[in-house]
């Protein structure tokens, strides 16, 4: 396993460089890097289509800089200079462990005060050089691709929140234990909350911007398929414990031409330092599983792949909208349902029945997939006979 990304590159070149960058995080900023492309392509072609027509706003321009706006400024340069300039005056330090700096108090007040003074003046700038005597209301043309990174920072943070909040409720007594670092901590999010807080989320967007909920849905359906392949990659590759269940059974005659590990996997120097030392190791991360599991990230990764693949050559064909994304929940409760079976994860007792929280989720979106096709051809067919 490879906690940070620097642990990757030591061992495969055999150099000693330490960077502050965690393998995980390092996966999900590329699954949102992949998912704004898709996005950005999709919002594109569906704007030639004209499923989703292009947007005017009345912008005032020519106003000089508000007390507000340079304020913000201010701030915001203040936070991200205090936080560079400190981080690479203990860079060593910060490098061990860049999450607990982050949400720290630490950082240098004159790097602050530097990145704040220039924000500022940056912003005071801008508007002056723009400014008008009499400011003015312009219509400005907004293509839907334009909308992409507004849509991809939404679906980030309501994402987070939300995986945030499933998390803490399927682990009650974790948070109890410790609820500022539980809250804080860059592990400990669930999927299907993030997917829910930023589905609502992002519903609530398009209806506001009057952007067509269906169509949007269906052009986001392959991203959230791809971002969660790529996502289960940082799993596998940090060993964050979303790994399967003990498996000590021999590797069956019909899978002799895969290798071990993706059998059963053991998780050495996996990021929580479970399990038990692994002799002569030396560092932060020096633990492997006592009896190996199923390494479900990688399963999850590849089935997504080939379902991802499936909604992407899909998606001209499919003329109904909606369908597509009523697709990709059947799919993915499927994928997630069955994954479950052989998954770590907090149970609870329904009707002497011991099901997880994703097993009681997947099934529900498999029916509300199902449903939704129903109901997206119903619409569409009740449009034609009035049109």
């Amino acid at each position: 396993m490879y906690p940070k990304i620097s642990d990757f590159i030591n061992d495969i070149f055999g150099t000693n460089i330490n960077l502050p960058i965690q393998s995980y995080g390092f996966f999900v900023a590329l699954a949102f890097f992949v998912a704004t492309l898709i996005l950005y392509h999709e919002l594109k072609r569906k704007e030639k289509e004209g499923v989703i027509p292009v947007q005017f706003k009345k912008v005032l321009k020519g106003k000089p800089a508000g007390f507000i706006e340079l304020s913000i400024s201010f701030i915001l340069g203040f936070i991200i200079g205090y936080k560079i300039i400190g981080a690479i005056l203990i860079y060593s330090s910060f490098a061990e462990q860049p999450d607990q700096y982050i949400f720290s108090l630490k950082g240098n007040i004159w790097g602050g005060l530097a990145f704040g003074v220039y924000s500022l003046y940056s912003v005071f700038r801008d508007k002056k050089k723009n400014q008008l005597e009499e400011p003015v209301w312009e219509d400005v043309k907004i293509h839907p691709y334009e909308l992409t990174a507004s849509l991809i920072f939404i679906a980030a943070v309501s994402g987070i929140i939300g995986a945030k909040i499933f998390h803490q409720l399927e682990n009650i007594d974790e948070f109890l234990t410790d609820p500022v670092g539980s809250l804080l901590s860059f592990s400990g999010l669930t999927f299907y909350g993030g997917l829910i807080v930023a589905g609502l989320t992002l519903l609530f967007y398009a209806k506001k911007s009057n952007i067509p909920k269906a169509h949007l849905a269906d052009a986001i359906a392959p991203v959230l398929m791809i971002g969660y392949a790529i996502g289960r990659i940082g799993c596998q590759v940090a060993g964050d414990g979303d790994w399967g269940i003990i498996n000590l059974e021999p590797k069956p005659a019909w899978l002799s031409f895969l290798p071990e590990w993706l059998w059963a996997y053991d998780y050495p120097h996996n990021v929580l330092n479970m399990g038990v030392f692994i002799d002569g190791c030396v560092g932060t991360n020096c633990f492997h599983l006592a009896n190996p599991v199923f390494p479900t990230p990688v399963y999850e990764t590849i089935t997504c792949l080939i379902m991802f693949l499936g909604l992407w050559l899909s998606r001209k064909k499919i003329k109904i909208p909606g369908i597509l994304f009523s697709v990709y929940l059947i799919l993915n409760g499927i994928e997630r349902f069955f994954i479950e079976k052989i998954r770590i994860n907090e149970t609870y007792t329904i009707f002497d029945f011991q099901i997880t929280q994703a097993e009681i989720i997947s099934v529900l979106l498999i029916i509300a997939g199902i449903i939704s096709i129903f109901l997206f051809i119903k619409h569409h067919n009740k449009n034609k006979i009035v049109s």
